[in-house]
């Protein structure tokens, strides 16, 4: 089995090769990919997204028109903050409240300006996540750019029961990132639901579970102390210091 990082490489250099990417690149990215827009039109016909009234969504380039639209239809969007380096690591965007177009707000520099900043207490009960990949197949295992932000994410929200564990993920990439070879998946990593494309809707039967939790136990130092809600959860009697929840693999 090919590591991830060789997956990155080749989804990057395959993207570029055949012109499917655009600004501003590939490489350690969630690749910005052609017809990103597209995908819209396939993910708000499932019955996810009719269902959902507060939505997850990564603040990655491709992932921006699927924010838009969310909030063009009155949903709420909670996006995290980038590397959730910031104190308050996620951003509410509420449409009711924004005095700017829904596609202005939908950009990272928007969001940062329109966006009210939250933290975990004060999420509310997300309904779908949408997250960005490299590479996923169809057993819904995901390449990520190699941070682990998604599965981080995905973690803090469950210990805060901010989502159920069945919450629907849904991943948006070009067909070029749908591989058929297979991806490992560690305890921690979040498989996925559905894959849509420019070219439609793919419902999956993920043949992984998902995580419990963060998985303290394998989180490197620097990453704890770079992530002040990681630390302040860790000062507060929770993960690898304190009595609180705790996954092994």
């Amino acid at each position: 089995m090919k590591t991830k990082d060789v997956q990155r490489e080749e989804i990057w250099h395959l993207l570029k090769e055949r012109k499917a990417s655009r600004f501003p690149g590939t490489h350690g990215r969630i690749p910005n990919f052609v017809g990103a827009e597209r995908c819209v039109s396939h993910l708000t016909v499932s019955s996810w997204w009719q269902h959902a009234t507060t939505v997850k969504i990564n603040p990655d380039l491709p992932q921006r028109p699927i924010r838009q639209k969310a909030l063009e239809e009155g949903k709420l969007v909670i996006m995290p903050a980038p590397r959730l380096r910031a104190a308050q690591p996620f951003l509410r965007l509420d449409p009711a409240r924004l005095t700017v177009s829904p596609r202005e707000a939908s950009s990272i520099k928007g969001a940062a300006q329109y966006g009210s900043p939250i933290g975990l207490d004060d999420i509310d009960a997300i309904d779908l996540i949408v997250c960005g990949s490299v590479a996923v197949n169809r057993f819904g295992a995901r390449v990520g750019k190699g941070g682990g932000y998604s599965d981080l994410e995905f973690g803090l929200l469950i210990e805060a029961m901010k989502i159920k564990p069945s919450v629907p993920i849904v991943t948006s990439v070009h067909s070029l990132q749908l591989v058929e070879q297979e991806i490992d998946m560690l305890p921690h990593d979040i498989p996925v639901d559905a894959i849509v494309t420019p070219e439609g809707l793919l419902n999956l039967s993920p043949a992984f579970p998902r995580p419990a939790g963060i998985y303290w136990e394998i989180l490197p130092e620097e990453k704890l102390a770079s992530i002040p809600v990681l630390a302040a959860r860790r000062t507060a009697g929770v993960g690898p210091l304190g009595l609180g929840p705790r996954v092994t693999n």
